[in-house]
C-alpha cells in the first residue's frame, strides 16, 4: 500500500515530491471508504435513514436549497462514520499500554457521530416539516 509519509514506499527521499497520479489517490480513497464501511453495523443504520431522507425529499418535492441541506448532512454523518470508525480500526491494532492512556478515545469519536446525527436529524426535521406543511398546503 502506497503512502506519503516520509519513509513509505512512495517516499522518493529528502527534497524530492511524490510522484502519485490523482487515479491512484482517488483509488485508494475509495478503498478508505469501503474499509470503512465494511463490517460496521451503524453504516447499515445512517443509509437507511439517509434512504429515508433521499425518499423523503423525492416524495416531498423538495427544492433546490432542501436538496443541499440534505446531502450535506448526509455527509457530514458518514464522514463522521467515517473518522470514527479509522479511529476504532487504529486503536484496536495498539499495546494494551497505549490504549490505557487514550481511555476515551472512542466515547469521543462516537459522541461526534452523534452530534453529527442529531444535528442532520434537526436539519431533517426543519426542512420535512416545512416541505410537508406546503405539500399539503397548510403552510
Amino acid at each position: 500500500m502506497s503512502s506519503d509519509w516520509p519513509g513509505g514506499p512512495d517516499d522518493p527521499g529528502p527534497g524530492r515530491a511524490c510522484r502519485r497520479g490523482w487515479g491512484e489517490k482517488f483509488a485508494e480513497a475509495a478503498r478508505g471508504v469501503k474499509l470503512g464501511v465494511r463490517g460496521q453495523a451503524s453504516f447499515a443504520v445512517h443509509f437507511f435513514f439517509a434512504t429515508l431522507a433521499v425518499l423523503a425529499a423525492v416524495l416531498l418535492e423538495c427544492d433546490r436549497v432542501d436538496w443541499c441541506l440534505i446531502v450535506l448532512c448526509i455527509g457530514l454523518v458518514l464522514t463522521a462514520e467515517l473518522l470514527n470508525s479509522s479511529l476504532e480500526t487504529l486503536f484496536h491494532g495498539l499495546d494494551a499500554d497505549t490504549k490505557g492512556r487514550l481511555v476515551g478515545v472512542l466515547d469521543i469519536a462516537a459522541g461526534a457521530v452523534l452530534v453529527a446525527s442529531g444535528s442532520a436529524a434537526v436539519v431533517g426535521g426543519v426542512v420535512f416539516v416545512r416541505r410537508l406543511l406546503v405539500f399539503t398546503g397548510a403552510a
